[in-house]
């Protein structure tokens, strides 16, 4: 059955298409809800199974869509823009109970079945959720953020009341790797400063939002945020031409995201935030391999398997490229070849003991094949796969379960080099000084974050190459891997990785502008002041 969520209403449309949606790699649904299936992926075929179905809007639904946040927005007169601060807090507060409530289990099953997080990261995906947006609430009303909760200031002979405001109507696209975590993380913060927002919903990872639109219509009034189905290049243009939309909240790639800005009549009056794509950089300096840094090593290494690997390397933050000496890259190899190699492979809800697995089915054939490529072509150039079965098809000829494949020595030469892989294969490079991964991290495409691994001994070499990377990435780490996390941290990047700052307060004022009431003193406007005080949903007080 198609739903939509418009103007409010959850109801079903049997006049749209829709498309059937396959879990990456099920047996069965019946199985999958065991939860206690034992990692035995090698003695199964797996066939993708029907587990729901997407509505396929046309452009004119989309532009239906479209005339409703026009109405709701209502030139920043309508009805959510006009309430006040405290009384959409309260609301997202409501839709949040209700959702964990009544759908949290379902939604974290929806994850495992169609994108292929396993049990342990699902869970942590909905809990950091709701985590974030407790946090973005409680930015707002902390005194450290006055500009975001409002306050007044007395400046010269001027009383003055500043506080964020909405901009308008927001059009936000969600990635399907955190179909629910990333796009909250913009669309929330959109939705507390006033905004009407259009949800555009991913092919891949969308039955997750499906989820939520019950409690969506229960919690906020009618009109406030939108559902979008179908095909981005069908649905997206259309409105982007109209000049209605005001912001765009995208993460995903940046081709795409050029293509919808230039679509905009009105570009220099379009709010924009880009999450877009990363080739984040390890680099190893030759010290920590010495002998008695055997356990600062190990560490590194797992922080490496973690970084590149977890949920399959589909992480905008993953590790993409490790940069080790040429001396020690034999030594790094083994290390590495062995803590891959014991990694769990097998479908999300399978427990190997008490751990779920740790490489799971990738969303469909097309990630397949292009993983494929860029372990061809680096092989055709020189390179070798290092770990037993890497790149290997676990399942059966329909399956999306991938060995993770370390590829070594990889160079300039391969796609694999510059091309973000977004899944389970490791590019290793030797480098004979320094200078080649800091040319790497200079001329790169990206610019969002990089892991510098060291000990003590070449702090000298870690200051260097920090100050020449301050200007260059968003984030610098150090033994540590690349994380968005803790979130009330900036979240940014430079060049074709991003534009725009996450955090629980740079999202909130990401998706708003200042607005300044102000007056003289004086005795009559004093008097009027205090009466508009107790009448105005602007000035009100949390």
């Amino acid at each position: 059955m198609t739903y939509t969520l418009v103007d409010g209403s959850v109801s079903n449309n049997t006049n749209q298409k829709e498309i059937k949606v396959y879990g990456c790699c099920l047996r069965t649904l019946e199985e999958s809800k065991t939860e206690q299936v034992e990692n035995h992926c090698e003695e199964n075929q797996f066939i993708p199974t029907e587990i729901g179905s997407i509505p396929q809007m046309t452009s004119e639904d989309a532009l239906s869509v479209l005339q409703s946040a026009k109405r709701a927005w209502n030139g920043g007169m309508g009805i959510w823009p006009q309430l006040s601060l405290k009384s959409r807090i309260e609301a997202i507060e409501h839709f949040f109970e209700e959702l964990s409530k009544t759908k949290r289990e379902e939604i974290i099953r929806v994850l495992m079945w169609e994108i292929g997080k396993n049990r342990d990261d699902a869970e942590a995906e909905f809990d950091r959720t709701v985590l974030f947006v407790k946090q973005v609430i409680q930015a707002i009303r902390s005194p450290d953020n006055s500009e975001l909760y409002g306050k007044w200031t007395v400046v010269g002979a001027t009383n003055a009341f500043v506080r964020r405001a909405a901009i308008g109507i927001i059009l936000c696209l969600g990635p399907f790797n955190y179909p629910i975590n990333e796009t909250y993380s913009t669309l929330i913060p959109a939705l507390l400063m006033g905004n009407i927002v259009i949800l555009k919903i991913p092919t891949v990872g969308g039955l997750a939002h499906f989820l939520t639109m019950e409690a969506f219509a229960k919690a906020l009034p009618a009109g406030t945020i939108h559902f979008i189905s179908g095909s981005g290049r069908e649905t997206m243009p259309p409105l982007m031409k109209t000049g209605l939309i005001d912001g765009l909240a995208f993460i995903g790639g940046a081709s795409a995201a050029d293509s919808l800005i230039k679509d905009h009549p009105h570009p220099h009056r379009l709010k924009v935030f880009l999450q877009l794509e990363g080739k984040n950089m390890a680099i190893f300096l030759s010290d920590i391999f010495q002998d008695q840094n055997a356990a600062a090593l190990d560490h590194a290494l797992n922080e490496v398997v973690v970084g590149s690997l977890s949920f399959n390397g589909q992480r905008c933050t993953a590790l993409k490229i490790i940069f080790v000496p040429r001396e020690y890259s034999q030594l790094f190899l083994t290390k590495l070849r062995d803590k891959v190699e014991a990694l769990k492979v097998g479908l999300p809800w399978e427990r190997s003991g008490k751990s779920y697995s740790q490489i799971t089915p990738l969303p469909n054939s097309q990630r397949i094949a292009y993983m494929k490529h860029l372990i061809q072509d680096a092989i055709s150039k020189g390179a070798s796969i290092v770990n037993a079965n890497g790149g290997a098809i676990v399942g059966g000829p329909e399956s999306t379960l991938m060995i993770p494949a370390v590829v070594f020595p990889v160079d300039d030469t391969m796609d694999l080099y510059s091309q973000e892989q977004f899944g389970p294969v490791v590019p290793v490079v030797p480098y004979d000084t320094i200078e080649t991964a800091i040319q790497y991290g200079r001329d790169g495409s990206y610019g969002q974050q990089c892991s510098i691994f060291t000990s003590e001994k070449d702090s000298n070499d870690t200051a260097d190459i920090l100050d020449r990377f301050s200007s260059i990435f968003g984030k610098i780490n150090i033994n540590s891997q690349c994380g968005r996390s803790p979130d009330i941290l900036p979240f940014s990047g430079r060049r074709s990785s991003a534009m725009g700052v996450m955090s629980v307060t740079d999202a909130l004022k990401e998706f708003s502008v200042p607005t300044v009431v102000s007056y003289k003193k004086d005795g009559l406007t004093e008097l009027v002041m205090s009466k508009v005080e107790k009448r105005s949903q602007f000035l009100a007080k949390l």
